[in-house]
């Protein structure tokens, strides 16, 4: 399957109304794919959906939905599962906090991993039998928080890094089978998220906050060039590509039917 199949067809965005998935949107539609936008405001959906449907002609479709809503998840699953013009999914829907675990609210951390764990697993693995039946893509929006836990709240990094490993192993299952699966791991970002999780993009140096257009260009760049993992931010992949061959040489080290001989002891030598 080439990259330009893997990106015909329908695409579904998740977290579409603003910020990165609003830029998705526009970028695909400029491509010429029809879309489903999903987010929870359907005003600003309508709004988008509008644009779009004027500037470029494609059908635009909109779902409203609550991806921490049981039932507004089941619409979204429904349509992947039933829909057969749809060929990449766009799992983008998230929030974020940097509050510690010593003052975080165990509800709203339930909350959080719903939008950015469950969500996007269970809408991945109801698309892709049908894309690796069809050809297609899954795209997946991570952090690059993923690869430094240390520097914000563990719980929202945590999420991340989950997104990375989900779509690392996914890649490396579905991609035999036609379908393209890609992480993108943006760096701070100008976008809502900074407002909804009580912060302000401003308090950081300018030098480090990128706009989200030159992000979602970025992204689709390396999603042509048929890049697993995407991140716009770092200028020496070199490093990435050296950080991934040590982790997987580090693999083949993980487990043994002895333990390492730092932890026995005299009695256990």
């Amino acid at each position: 399957m080439s990259i330009t199949q893997a990106a015909a067809g329908t695409i579904l965005i998740t977290g579409a109304s603003t910020g990165i998935g609003a830029t998705y949107a526009d970028r695909f539609a400029k491509r010429g794919n029809d879309l489903i936008l999903v987010a929870r405001n359907a005003a600003k959906l309508t709004a988008l959906a509008e644009r779009l449907r004027a500037e470029t002609g494609v059908k635009v479709d909109v779902l409203a939905a609550d991806l921490t809503n049981k039932a507004d998840l089941a619409k979204v699953e429904a349509r992947l599962r039933e829909d057969e013009t749809i060929t990449t999914l766009v799992n983008n829907a998230g929030a974020a906090t940097g509050v510690g675990i010593l003052d975080g609210d165990p509800d709203a951390y339930d909350r959080l991993i719903q939008l950015n764990v469950v969500a996007p697993t269970r809408l991945a693995a109801v698309a892709a039998p049908g894309l690796a039946a069809r050809g297609g893509a899954i795209i997946n929006v991570a952090s690059v928080l993923a690869l430094a836990p240390e520097m914000f709240g563990g719980v929202y990094s945590g999420t991340k890094a989950f997104i990375l490993n989900l779509s690392q192993s996914m890649a490396n299952e579905l991609e035999p089978k036609g379908v393209r699966v890609q992480a993108v791991l943006p760096g701070a970002t100008r976008t809502e998220i900074w407002e909804s999780a009580g912060t302000s993009a401003d308090d950081l140096p300018p030098e480090m906050v990128m706009g989200v257009d030159e992000l979602v260009d970025a992204a689709l760049t390396g999603f042509d060039r048929g890049e697993t993992v995407t991140i716009p931010p770092l200028e020496e992949i070199e490093e990435f590509d050296a950080l991934t061959q040590i982790r997987l040489g580090l693999a083949m080290k993980l487990s043994r039917n002895r333990a390492a001989s730092r932890y026995r002891t005299s009695e256990t030598a």
